[in-house]
């Protein structure tokens, strides 16, 4: 199956796991599976289509682009916050085993990107899974979906600080019922419960509004447009 057939086919299956929530590849208790956005609030009594017709879910304090370090797929400190200063940047956090929400959220996306007229922003996807995802397998796993994803892996130490300067709840290991373990066993297959909204920073280095798992790929052609063209303030926007 060639890539976009791959994408289409993950694409389809939305439908089916959208109801799994906003703390994704987890089935732990409810303070895993509930947590949607951490300190990047959003605006929840508006439901995912809030303000001036956005698909995604507004913040309620505009929160500065992050500042943190990892590596590239390719060996190279990526410093994020200098790498994307000004452009629009799409960030998620999510791991290439993970069986559903990773996979069907980058689909849902490229999917859009993949259509005319669409901006060209700058996609980051780090691995909160830094045992499995040697930076040779998150290529590979990356570049099913679209080549120019920059892929980004450190110690867990470095992840846990990216995730903390990004403002979304902590990644944590689970076993295969959901609850969490300390370490994983590498000898026994493990889930990593983790943030599941892709955070999007536009031209003012600020993230306005973030996307939970379950938008559809025509949410993202939508919204990408206006986003590329710099965040507009709603009428009742302070």
């Amino acid at each position: 199956m060639t890539a976009t057939g791959r994408r289409r086919a993950l694409a389809a299956m939305l439908a089916t796991t959208a109801a799994l929530g906003a703390f994704a590849c987890s089935d732990g208790d409810d303070a895993a599976t509930g947590a949607a956005t951490s300190d990047v609030g959003t605006n929840e009594s508006d439901g995912p289509d809030v303000g001036d017709g956005w698909h995604g879910a507004l913040v309620r304090e505009p929160a500065a682009r992050p500042d943190f370090t990892l590596t590239d797929t390719g060996g190279r400190r990526y410093d994020f916050q200098a790498e994307t200063a000004g452009e629009l940047t799409l960030l998620f956090f999510g791991y290439t085993s993970c069986p559903d929400i990773c996979p069907l959220h980058l689909a849902t996306l490229t999917m859009a990107l993949e259509r005319s007229g669409m901006p060209d922003p700058v996609v980051v996807f780090v691995t909160t899974d830094p045992e499995r995802d040697t930076p040779e397998h998150l290529r590979e796993w990356l570049d099913s979906f679209d080549a120019g994803i920059v892929g980004l892996t450190g110690t867990p130490e470095e992840i846990r600080r990216a995730e903390q300067a990004a403002l979304v709840d902590p990644s944590f290991y689970a076993d295969a019922d959901g609850n969490p373990v300390d370490e994983p066993d590498a000898d026994v297959n493990y889930e990593v419960g983790h943030a599941a909204q892709i955070i999007a920073y536009t031209s003012d280095d600020l993230t306005h509004i973030v996307y939970p798992s379950g938008v559809k790929s025509d949410d993202w052609e939508a919204d990408l447009p206006r986003l590329a063209d710099g965040w507009e303030p709603r009428p009742d926007a302070p």
